[in-house]
Parts: structure tokens; C-alpha cells; sequence
């Protein structure tokens, strides 16, 4: 794990489930995970589908806390309010490195609608669409 993602989601180890942050702009957001055998996630040397859903939020949340801190502002918090139309292909195996990005498809207030997929050499193995809720710990301002 690159020491900077923690300056971008607000998970901590041990369940941080993305690896490095390759790109993050305003709409995509593209993260790598090589899975190790001491994951959360993985049962039987495969990273297990919660692991696969976790990675997906965690690659939409490390774009937003990327942007954030590029812009001075504090590192946002979030969680799933709901899933939809979750595909799993395939389970990646331990020592594999999959791709996974994020599409920020529309905002509403504080909730994001997003897609996405995770690849494996080439093959997407995981896709859905979400909605998460974001927000800050900041006070509200008098």
C-alpha cells in the first residue's frame, strides 16, 4: 500500500482494500490492488466478492479525497447507500493485481451515483453501479 492513500479515504489498515492511486480527475478515478494472501477479504487464495465491492467504493472514495486535498479541503467520509446491478465474472487469485475504476456518473447533494469495474489482465471480473453518501466532519458554519 502507497502511504498516500491515507490521505484520501478514511479507512485504515487493515481495511484498505486499494493499493495505489494511478489517476483520479473529476469524473474517473483508476486504483491497482495486488492481493496478498493476508486480505480481509480473501477465502481459499481468492479475494472474495465483498472485497471486490469494498475496492470499488474504496477507488470512487480515494478520487473524491484525492480532489479534496488537491483543493486545501478536509478528507470527505462516506458510505454505500445502495448497490445495483452488481456483477461478479470471476474472483482474482492471491498475488493478482487488479485495475479497478470508478465513473462519477451524476451528484445530487451529497450523494454520488457511480460505476464500476474492476480488470484483471485485461478481463473485467467485477461491475456495478452504487450511490454513495458523502460528508465531512466539519462543523456547520454559524
Amino acid at each position: 500500500m502507497n502511504a498516500e492513500i491515507l490521505d484520501y479515504i478514511p479507512q485504515r489498515p487493515p481495511f484498505i482494500m486499494i493499493g495505489d492511486v494511478v489517476s483520479a480527475d473529476e469524473k474517473a478515478t483508476l486504483t491497482t490492488l495486488t492481493i496478498t494472501g493476508d486480505n480481509l477479504f480473501v477465502a481459499d487464495g481468492f479475494f472474495t466478492e465483498p472485497g471486490l465491492i469494498e475496492n470499488m467504493a474504496q477507488t470512487a472514495g480515494a478520487g473524491t479525497g484525492y480532489r479534496a486535498k488537491k483543493e486545501g479541503k478536509p478528507q470527505p467520509k462516506g458510505y454505500i447507500a445502495a448497490l445495483k446491478n452488481v456483477n461478479i465474472l470471476a474472483l482474482p487469485k492471491v498475488n493478482e493485481t487488479i485495475k479497478t475504476e470508478t465513473i462519477f456518473v451524476q451528484t445530487l447533494l451529497n450523494f454520488h451515483l457511480v460505476k464500476g469495474r474492476v480488470i484483471v489482465n485485461d478481463t473485467e471480473i467485477a461491475n456495478c453501479e452504487f450511490k454513495i453518501f458523502v460528508y465531512t466532519d466539519q462543523p456547520a458554519q454559524q
